[in-house]
């Protein structure tokens, strides 16, 4: 199917072939007829993009800190390829859609096959969305004014805040495609409305729609002084920004055109240098809306489908888009006039040249309607979820191992394709679950398939290994299907999230003991080649030692999916697996005791597990203590290993240095960059894969790890 994409490198815009989505619960899966160019926020995109890396850096300054903090640590090489491999992200452009319902994922009640719906969905011909941004179409609104829905829903949202009332007067700062939609909803509600911007076709649009206008850029005209003019002195109401510039001006202009107590709403995006007499002097209330209401970027309401309910929250991101399509039915706005230009969708590289000229409003795109976009799943004429790339497919035969990854985040792209093309590995399909990151691999790293469904890589004959790198909660079962295709498999920490999971590993290896060999969890750390010299040293000493890692994990947000117990586990089991295993690793002894202590006095919305102190006691008397710490600063190195033992001392400091106290020869080494062990890791997987040989890190060890990170987790959170 054809999709919008942009580079955030350089800001190009283009047409690209995907893999249709596949079906998810809570989700709905939509052919698309229409969908509407933002030209505010698409536009901002674009623009960002083709802005040079100085441009970019100002436009950011909160990420040039983190780039700075990253050089201290990381050092330059690494953080200059985790810039680059940002920037070289393809995001799909695109949130106001309008379509039919070709399928409904698990969970779904609110709608059928046939249905005719919007969504904040992509430019894209099948599009994937959760069920809570999706919302019925009455017969009577046209496909082409309900593509508006999501742009209104924003424009309504805004307005809810300012909490107008019947002969209020609101001036709307800011006249493009919300803030025209944005005069009527004020005009339909009773509100006197004065619009503000440019002169121009939207000025005309604003008169006609029955607002008056103040026109900007003329020399005669102080929109201040005559907006309070029109309200005899006294100021407006409240102010709707729904500009899209740089300058602090609309925000400056609104709060001295609005009378004492006025209340200001920001929809767009500009300066937000605010003066504080401004505000001071008369009590004035502003708020920065966000998109389209209540539930927007909350997981629990869009991807797991969990509804607000309504005598509580009575105006939710849905409940907005319903109250705009009720307002089209009615007739009581108008969204015609708002369009300027109509493209398909194989022209869309046309009507963004427009929006690029400027002077256009909404830009809508048509789609094609024929079956083959929503074929079923594997048929042999359509096959809608598989792209071919087959100039890739020569660069298969030279290759003795065919590899298949599921999953194309960030890290796979950044670190798991790289470090098996330097292996050697023929990458010969890409799956995920949207399609559009698979098909952006399979292009960089020379794929001849990109796919959303995962059986043409597990049941695919032609692949020998199948690398899972998804999310956490999918690893385990990822791990059974692939084992018993047949597959060697690379799976991404963790093994497993819960123990349930455990337990059915367990079982499948009790019963095909021989699946066991093939089997590697990527603990690349145990790889790291300061990791290995260490182990040399120790080597020599017969004795217990004590090893403790100080883990500066750095805080992540409570609602990203890692630290949700069902999607990622939480940090301990997504990420501090990683030193359990290496601290087994080093010390080279079963695990038979463990202190978990958390810290203590936090408010319940803070209690997680990603600041705990554990220490892990073994077989032959050793100790390791890892202290896990989200609460520290990114300026101090992320991981530092400290091992004690026959009155010597090794000491790793992220990866990048290793000093030694206390023995016989020097042990001072530094590495010009960082390594954590990816690449010799992915290489004895490769090796082992092709060989038919057991996998480098032995079941035991991988069992043993598993059922202590999840002991650990379980006291953690007790």
């Amino acid at each position: 199917m054809k999709q919008v994409l942009q580079s955030l490198k350089n800001g190009e815009v283009w047409l690209e072939d995907v893999p249709q989505p596949l079906i998810r619960s809570n989700h709905v899966l939509i052919r698309t007829s229409r969908s509407i160019v933002s030209a505010g926020t698409e536009k901002m995109l674009i623009d960002f993009g083709k802005a040079n890396l100085l441009n970019k850096a100002r436009q950011q300054p909160d990420k040039v800190r983190e780039v700075v903090d990253k050089i201290k640590t990381d050092g330059l090489l690494p953080t200059i390829e985790a810039v680059q491999g940002k920037l070289d992200q393809a995001i799909p452009l695109g949130y106001c859609n309008v379509g039919t319902v070709i399928g409904v994922g698990e969970g779904v009640t609110q709608f059928a096959v046939g249905d005719r719906v919007v969504s904040n969905g992509p430019h894209a011909e099948v599009v994937c969305v959760p069920q809570n941004l999706c919302a019925h179409v009455p017969d009577n609104v046209s496909d082409e004014s309900a593509a508006f829905t999501v742009l209104g829903a924003i424009a309504l949202q805004g307005i809810r805040l300012l909490n107008t009332t019947l002969g209020e007067t609101v001036a709307v700062i800011g006249l493009g495609l919300i803030g025209l939609i944005s005069v009527q909803l004020l005009r339909a509600s009773g509100c006197r409305v004065i619009g503000i911007d440019f002169p121009g076709r939207r000025l005309e649009l604003a008169r006609q729609f029955g607002a008056e206008v103040i026109e900007l850029g003329r020399d005669d005209v102080d929109p201040v002084a005559t907006a309070i003019g029109m309200t005899d002195g006294v100021g407006v109401d409240a102010v709707v920004i729904a500009a899209a510039t740089k300058s602090n001006d609309p925000v400056h202009q609104a709060a001295q055109m609005c009378r004492k107590r006025g209340r200001i709403v920001l929809v767009g995006v500009v300066g937000l240098q605010l003066q504080r007499a401004d505000f001071y002097e008369k009590e004035l209330t502003f708020q920065v809306s966000c998109s389209y209401g209540p539930g927007r970027y909350d997981p629990q309401y869009e991807q797991k489908g969990n509804d607000y309910p309504l005598p509580f929250v009575r105006w939710t991101a849905q409940r907005n888009f319903d109250a705009l399509l009720s307002i089209m039915s009615s007739g009581q706005i108008d969204l015609d006039p708002l369009l300027s230009h109509r493209f398909q969708i194989d022209s869309a590289m046309e009507a963004y040249a427009t929006l690029e000229a400027g002077g256009s409003l909404g830009i809508l795109l048509r789609y094609r309607n024929d079956a083959s976009v929503a074929g079923e799943i594997g048929t042999a004429e359509t096959r809608p979820h598989v792209v071919y790339l087959p100039q890739a497919k020569a660069a298969e035969q030279t290759h003795r191992l065919s590899v298949g990854f599921i999953g194309a985040g960030g890290y796979a792209n950044k670190v798991l394709l790289p470090a098996f093309s330097k292996a050697s590995a023929s990458c010969t399909a890409i799956a995920s679950l949207g399609g559009v990151s698979a098909a952006r691999a399979a292009k960089k790293f020379g794929s001849s398939m990109a796919t959303t469904d995962l059986r043409e890589i597990l049941e695919n004959p032609r692949i020998d290994a199948v690398v899972i790198a998804t999310r956490h909660d999918s690893h385990a079962s990822l791990v059974e299907t692939a084992l018993t295709q047949g597959k060697y498999v690379f799976v991404e920490k963790p093994l497993v999230t819960t123990s349930e999971q455990l337990a059915r590993l367990e079982d499948l290896f009790r019963r095909e003991p021989h699946l066991g060999s093939r089997l590697m969890v990527g603990f690349n750390r145990r790889f790291s080649p300061l990791i290995s010299r260490c182990k040399e040293q120790l080597r020599t000493l017969q004795e217990p030692k004590i090893v403790l890692m100080t883990i500066n994990a750095g805080a992540i947000p409570r609602e990203h999916w890692s630290q949700d117990d069902q999607a990622g586990g939480g940090r301990i089991i997504g990420e501090a697996c990683h030193f359990i295993d290496l601290a087994t690793y080093l010390v080279g002894s079963p695990v038979t005791g463990m202190q978990v202590t958390s810290m203590a006095g936090l408010p319940v919305t803070d209690r997680r597990d990603d600041k705990v102190s554990f220490t892990l006691q073994y077989a032959d008397g050793s100790l390791c203590t890892i202290v896990y710490a989200a609460n520290g600063h990114k300026s101090f190195p992320k991981e530092r290993v400290e091992i004690f033992a026959g009155n010597r001392v090794l000491q790793i400091d992220n990866f990048r240095s290793l000093r030694g106290y206390g023995w016989p020869r020097r042990i001072n080494s530094s590495l010009w960059r960082q390594d954590k062990g990816n690449n010799a890791c992915v290489a004895q997987f490769v090796e082992s894969a092709r060989n038919r040989q057991p996998c480098p890190i032995p079941l035991e060890e991988l069992m043993e790890v598993s059922k202590v990170t999840l002991d650990v987790a379980s006291r953690a959170r007790s």
